[in-house]
């Protein structure tokens, strides 16, 4: 895997995310200005489509539905900045005469960054944490020899959950825009033993857990990137890069995590939104996994 060519691949948009956002961003001096500030927003979105036993242009009958909660708190005080940021995000979909509701989105997500100026410039030194779950249970869906629907537990709440403690450096033109450096960050990897324990594993199957355990330890360097801006009034841009380098194992094999998400607001409460997200980490698959997602619905900001 060239990752030299993939990381240039993705930085076009989040680069040009920046360029524009920093046009927008308000100077650094004047984050001092306020001690406490809180956004958030909440969609649901569905999607939905029904045929009668007389239809004959073909289709089948589903539903879909999908819940977002982006939750951002602020803190700004003479030299000190702390930033957290909360992402909730659950989707199902469901197929008449199919058995099985399937998930189409489940992220759990929290991460907390505090950092101290240097000088007057837009440079701190940092602290950060960052935790990665799912709320829900994972299945793969197949069929057995009679063509009923099976399906396998392939995770669950909690397995697996990522755990991340750094220290380094952030770079914060604005609470819209920053990027936070850490070549010392630990990382943890927990899970249920029942997925490491099954017959036939093989040490590192799960997310690189060995057989039988629960826990993998890593220690490497970590760079965590969020930029948003407005296109135009109603229309906002948010994107959030994650990279992660094991220095204990395979240094250049860095783990990728690049969200987009676009909101397309009517009016105050109804809104499209638009989510593209790519991940590589060969230690739960050796290639990228890719979503996308795109629904109208009902819109809150708080």
């Amino acid at each position: 895997m060239k990752f030299k060519y993939i990381l240039s691949f993705l930085s076009i948009p989040f680069l040009s995310s920046i360029l524009q956002a920093q046009s927008q961003s308000v100077p650094a001096s004047s984050q001092n200005d306020t001690i406490w500030k809180t956004e958030g927003n909440f969609q649901f979105l569905i999607n939905q489509a029904a045929f009668n036993d007389d239809w004959q242009g073909g289709g089948t009958t589903n539903y879909s539905a999908n819940i977002v909660v982006n939750y951002d708190i602020y803190y700004n005080k003479g030299k000190y900045a702390w930033d957290t940021k909360l992402l909730g995000d659950y989707g199902i979909n469901k197929i008449k005469d199919q058995e099985f509701y399937r998930k189409t989105n489940d992220r759990l997500e929290l991460n907390s960054t505090i950092g101290r100026q240097i000088g007057q410039s837009k440079w701190y030194t940092s602290a950060f944490v960052n935790f990665r779950s799912q709320f829900d249970k994972g299945y793969e869906f197949g069929e057995d020899v009679d063509g009923n629907d099976t399906r396998r537990l392939q995770t669950e709440f909690m397995s697996p959950a990522f755990t991340q403690l750094g220290f380094g450096i952030l770079w914060k033109e604005s609470d819209d825009i920053r990027v936070n450096i850490s070549p010392v960050t630990g990382r943890i990897i927990t899970a249920n033993k029942k997925f490491t324990t099954t017959p036939g594993y093989v040490d590192g199957d799960f997310f690189g857990i060995d057989e039988g355990e629960s826990i993998r330890t890593e220690f490497g360097a970590s760079v965590n990137a969020f930029v948003k801006f407005k296109v135009m009034e109603g229309i906002t841009v948010g994107n959030v890069l994650s990279l992660y380098s094991n220095y204990l194992e395979d240094p250049l094999n860095v783990d990728i995590d690049y969200t987009l998400n676009l909101i397309m607001s009517v009016n105050k409460y109804i809104s499209a939104n638009f989510t593209f997200q790519a991940i590589y980490d060969d230690n739960s698959v050796r290639g990228f996994q890719i979503r996308e997602v795109l629904g109208v619905g009902l819109n809150y900001t708080f």
